[in-house]
């Protein structure tokens, strides 16, 4: 498995993970466009997204999805994310600040597994979700 970051037993009902923040640039989604081949004119071209009746471009949902899966691997450690679902509830334009909120909900322990539920966000700067949805992992004990 994975780089281990937290243990079972150091993890309670309402904890926090560590905060991550981004601001994002129309560069962010000219780099995400390339690397994901989501060239969708909404995300780069400013002239057809106002044609569209949009302010301007906006920022993939699949970049915010991301940037909440960074916050639970630096958080969880690596390979030990069981599940992770979302929806994405709002746009996000260059210029947001994009900040990740996980909140442990409960611990239980499922055959010779130690699971922690979480339900877990992405807000804009406004304290707005964008991105909302809940994440499972299992992590190992302390004791072995």
């Amino acid at each position: 498995m994975g780089e281990n970051k937290i243990c079972f037993e150091d993890i309670k009902e309402g904890d926090t993970a560590p905060a991550l923040s981004h601001t994002l640039t129309r560069t962010d989604l000219v780099q995400y466009a390339g690397a994901s081949g989501d060239f969708n004119p909404m995300h780069h071209d400013d002239t057809k997204a106002q044609a569209a009746g949009l302010p301007s471009v906006f920022g993939h949902g699949m970049f915010s999805m991301g940037l909440l899966a960074t916050a639970l691997t630096n958080y969880l450690g690596i390979g030990n994310l069981t599940q992770f679902n979302v929806r994405f509830a709002k746009q996000t334009w260059p210029d947001d600040v994009l900040t990740t909120e996980v909140v442990v909900k409960t611990k239980r322990n499922e055959g010779d597994q130690n699971l922690i539920d979480m339900d877990v966000k992405v807000n804009n700067q406004n304290g707005d979700a964008v991105v909302a949805g809940e994440a499972t992992a299992s992590v190992p004990s302390r004791v072995a």
